[in-house]
């Protein structure tokens, strides 16, 4: 029978295909929800869809069978074919489907882990489910417990005030951290925050998270932040769960949530738990927001200040001990920002890959994100009361650079910019620990000035011991020019006192970046073109530079045209590059 029928893949990325799709689920009452992988079920001598499913990740979703075919097993059919898409990465499948098709799912050993009035949640393989129980019950404990489930990205004043509170009201405080790495900062970062922050409350403990509690799989409206008509049926799933599985695991009686007066969908989810957690034996706790200023303390707020580089404002919401974690993501934001500036002369930006065969747009996005966990590493070691051992700094670096090189196949991408970044991300911590600690007003007016992050600059560089003889060394004598070393030990001279002023004074402008790589071009000896074309073309280069960045008519085709030349002729301003780079950080820590 199934030889009339065959299953075709639906790229969703092209409008006539998704419009279709979308109109078939309209017919049988769904909506086309977030995912990755779509297929449909087609007669072979006809164009209609007959019957469709998806997948996000391992969890099947928008399946549907039309009328006239209900009943001729189309159903199974698909869901075997998604079941051997998603087990090619996954141990388990789950489904989020209508009630109605339970019967289905279960004649294909799929069991029912969580239901709402207009939707269900199945798996076909319990053993998550239940390794994750297991896990629960092994640190839980006597007496009366409370839970909280946060994402805290990142873990703000707000968070720990909230956690002090429940505290104080139980025997014992379980925090669920919500295991997703959708966000800015990733699970492993987040879960860590909060480690750091709640280390000195001795009945506070943090547990793992997982795809049971507030996850992307299983509540996605929840990362969407899209209130809308599908949100109830998401809450009310995530809250069965919490009931059958996690709080029983825990011994869970109370559950905390922090009041939400500017997000309308965690407002949502507090309404909906309070209506339904009490009748099931689970109390329902909630805390008002801390607030700074008259300001409510959230993380939606933190990270905007982090999004617009302003490492002083982050300081009135952030928890002491997440303040390494911002910097390090400053560290990375600045960097990304530099690559996202298009057009560049002769370097890797979203349009070309400049002049290098080696390297496009993606690669360098790999490298920015292997490098991630080492600057804040750093910044973690920065961030204490003694200074590190430069060795010690020097074995991040070491392993950093490794990780670089895994992930690009062995292409030095950003070699030059994780020495410096990596110096001043070190500084950065530190000179903000000392004030902090030094503070007597809990450290919210603490700033990091130019001259104390300049001289620890200086001082730490002047610790790390010259290189061996390279083929960049024999550049710098046969030139007489400085190096990345040189400048660090000098305190970065230009950037403090031209490059940082002349962006602090700019960075409204649209061409801002642009006009600043120029302005660095024009001065800096970059040992990339030394290297690649010689003395006389690093002149040439400082001199063209010098008039783009002089011109009172900034042409982004003139641009455009020497990022042309620039990679007929194979010049690179690599060292520029990692300049500006430098220069967007450094301005965001002193902000």
């Amino acid at each position: 029978m199934y030889s009339e029928y065959e299953i075709r893949t639906m790229p969703l990325s092209l409008k006539s295909t998704r419009k279709k799709v979308e109109e078939f689920l309209n017919r049988n009452d769904l909506r086309l929800d977030d995912v990755d992988y779509y297929a449909c079920v087609f007669r072979l001598d006809d164009d209609r869809i007959l019957a469709g499913g998806g997948l996000k990740d391992n969890i099947i979703k928008c399946l549907a069978v039309s009328d006239e075919e209900k009943g001729n097993g189309l159903s199974n059919r698909l869901i075997s074919h998604l079941i051997s898409i998603a087990t090619q990465n996954h141990n388990s499948v789950k489904v989020f489907t209508k009630p109605s098709n339970k019967e289905i799912f279960s004649s294909l050993g799929f069991e029912l882990l969580a239901q709402s009035d207009k939707a269900i949640l199945l798996e076909n393989n319990l053993k998550n489910i239940n390794d994750y129980c297991s896990y629960l019950k092994s640190n839980s404990k006597q007496g009366v417990n409370g839970c909280i489930v946060m994402n805290c990205n990142p873990f703000t004043k707000g968070h720990r005030f909230l956690i002090e509170q429940a505290a104080k009201k139980v025997d014992n405080l379980f925090i669920i951290a919500v295991k997703e790495d959708v966000s800015i900062f990733s699970y492993s970062e987040r879960k860590a925050m909060i480690e750091s922050g709640t280390k000195n409350l001795e009945n506070v403990t943090v547990l793992q998270g997982s795809d049971y509690a507030v996850s992307k799989l299983t509540f996605p409206t929840y990362f969407i932040k899209d209130l809308n008509d599908t949100t109830d049926t998401h809450i009310n799933l995530d809250l069965d769960l919490f009931v059958k599985f996690i709080a029983p695991s825990l011994n869970i009686k109370i559950r905390f949530v922090g009041s939400e007066p500017t997000d309308a969908l965690t407002k949502r989810y507090n309404e909906i738990m309070h209506e339904t957690l009490p009748k099931k034996g689970i109390n329902v706790f909630e805390i008002k927001r801390l607030e700074a200023e008259q300001e409510v303390i959230s993380a939606s707020a933190l990270r905007n200040y982090i999004k617009t580089k302003s490492l002083r404002h982050t300081i009135k919401f952030a928890y002491t001990t997440t303040l390494p974690y911002i910097i390090s993501m400053l560290a990375k934001q600045s960097l990304q920002e530099e690559l996202d500036t298009t057009p560049k002369p002769g370097l890797v930006d979203k349009s070309d890959s400049g002049a290098h065969q080696d390297m496009d747009y993606t690669l360098m996005n790999k490298s920015i994100n292997a490098l991630h966990p080492y600057f804040t590493k750093l910044a973690l070691l920065g961030f204490n009361e003694k200074l590190a051992d430069i060795n010690l700094i020097r074995s991040i670096g070491i392993e950093a650079e490794k990780a670089m090189f895994d992930a690009t196949n062995g292409i030095n991408t950003h070699k030059g910019a994780l020495f410096s970044m990596g110096i001043v991300v070190f500084c950065a911590a530190h000179i903000l620990y000392k004030g902090i600690n030094c503070s007597n007003n809990n450290g919210d007016d603490i700033e990091i000035s130019k001259q104390s992050l300049q001289d620890l600059i200086k001082t730490i560089a002047n610790n790390f011991p010259q290189p061996q003889e390279t083929h960049g060394n024999d550049v710098l004598k046969t030139n007489n020019i400085k190096g990345a070393l040189a400048m660090a030990r000098e305190g970065y001279e230009e950037l403090f006192s031209s490059w940082l002023d002349f962006y602090q004074a700019n960075k409204d402008d649209e061409h801002c970046l642009h006009r600043l790589l120029f302005l660095i071009m024009s001065t800096l000896d970059d040992t990339n073109i030394y290297y690649r074309k010689g003395r006389q073309t690093a002149q040439n280069v400082k001199n063209e530079a010098k008039q783009m960045f002089s011109s009172n008519d900034f042409s982004i085709s003139e641009l455009q045209k020497l990022n042309n030349k620039y990679i007929r002729e194979n010049i690179s301003p690599g060292g520029a590059a990692d300049m500006l780079s430098l220069t967007i950080f450094i301005y965001s820590v002193l902000n």
